[in-house]
């Protein structure tokens, strides 16, 4: 039986970003994907869906999905680590099955594995929670830091400060030893050192494309006890990538992700507490232009 890419599989809002998906297999859903159990697989869909401020907000971003998947596995295939990604290409079944157009870009078939419970978060340099924490206790996550730094200063070295991972509401940033608590030394030194690894490996990359990655979150999970890097990585939604020509420490820098969506949502007039408003054609625009700027920069596709 064919169907068509009508309501009961897809939605989108009204600029044609597609918000969600609703496959014949067991759901769950993050803020900007939805993940199927195929009982030894999983099949992750990037929506278009975009969140600021810990809520999914009304309006998508056209083609957020697919850029997020591209560049996701740009990453996984250029690291040279241990991932969780089979393919993105559309499963022969669903093809016979669906209208699996606004699928196609946007998939991942990937391992099943075990998560760990903890955000692996790398600081190349210092803004955002980082910045507040430091300017509070001239440390961040029990890294202690220099006297005097100002915002967006690049770091003596990247400094690991993972971050617990909260169902809903903020994420808890917190020193290795709580993590050594909850998962052990050798996994936490072990995830440690691979972070720091990739983190080192993607800035060079970066780098030589006129980009500079000032933070970054990774998720692993175990296969056979095995360390895998899962979910998707280095993107905008994940990292904060800077223009290195425009680079200037002691303020706020261009960035390539949702600038655009938050400095809007914080001048509109919206409390932060409510249901967020619709964006306005120009944030979603513009927003779509970073993210675009961003891949192409980083892949030179």
């Amino acid at each position: 039986m064919t169907q068509s890419p009508d309501q009961e599989l897809y939605r989108f809002d009204s600029n044609g970003a597609l918000l969600g998906t609703n496959l014949p297999f067991p759901k769950r859903s993050g803020k900007v994907r939805d993940v199927y159990d195929l009982g030894d697989n999983l099949l992750i869909v990037s929506t278009d869906r975009i969140s600021a401020f810990d809520y999914i907000l009304p309006s998508g971003i056209p083609e957020k999905g697919r850029l997020l998947t591209a560049m996701s596995e740009f990453w996984f295939q250029l690291l040279g680590v241990r991932h969780h990604l089979i393919s993105t290409e559309i499963l022969p079944s669903f093809s016979s099955q669906f209208d699996t157009d606004p699928l196609r870009g946007r998939i991942m078939l990937t391992e099943k594995a075990s998560v760990v419970p903890f955000e692996c978060v790398v600081r190349g340099y210092l803004e955002g929670s980082g910045l507040r924490e430091y300017q509070s206790t001239g440390a961040i996550c029990g890294n202690s830091l220099p006297a005097n730094l100002v915002q967006c200063d690049r770091l003596p070295e990247p400094i690991f400060t993972p971050a617990t991972k909260a169902e809903e509401g903020h994420d808890e940033n917190v020193s290795i030893d709580r993590m050594i608590e909850d998962l052990g030394s050798e996994l936490s030194q072990k995830l440690k050192q691979l972070s720091l690894h990739i983190y080192h490996t993607a800035c060079d990359h970066a780098s030589a494309h006129g980009i500079l990655i000032a933070d970054t979150k990774f998720e692993f999970g175990l296969v056979n006890e095995e360390i895998v890097l899962i979910d998707e990585v280095l993107t905008p939604d994940s990292s904060r990538f800077w223009s290195a020509d425009v680079y200037q420490p002691g303020q706020a820098q261009p960035s390539f992700d949702k600038q655009f969506v938050r400095e809007w949502l914080s001048q509109c007039g919206w409390d932060k507490n409510s249901e967020p408003p619709e964006l306005p054609a120009e944030i979603i625009e513009q927003t779509a232009a970073k993210y675009r700027e961003a891949f192409e920069r980083l892949s030179g596709s």
